[in-house]
């Protein structure tokens, strides 16, 4: 079981739905949670479709923390990195 305690960060993040709990958001959650209290990240992976993205930012949501989310393709080159970590860089994150 995890044992966690972390502040709420106060992120607005607006007025939307959330998502559904189930049983595998529920330890999806936990596990994110987890890292997260280890200062670690988390990456879950699957076939697509299957919600990892919507779960992360619903987590990200419930604990009042901005999440930012970018696919990597064929077309993201190193300029493009660059424009994303240089924002990232200046806005504090």
């Amino acid at each position: 079981m995890v044992n966690s305690d972390r502040d709420y960060k106060f992120e607005y993040l607006g007025n939307s739905s959330r998502l559904v709990i189930t049983p595998l958001t529920d330890r999806c959650y936990r596990t994110l949670i987890g890292a997260y209290s280890s200062f670690f990240g988390g990456a879950p992976e699957g076939p697509a479709g299957t919600g990892k993205t919507e779960s992360v930012k619903d987590l990200a949501k419930a604990i009042g923390v901005k999440c930012v989310v970018f696919n990597c393709s064929d077309n993201l080159n190193y300029k493009a990195m660059a424009k994303f970590f240089k924002g990232l860089a200046s806005s504090g994150s």
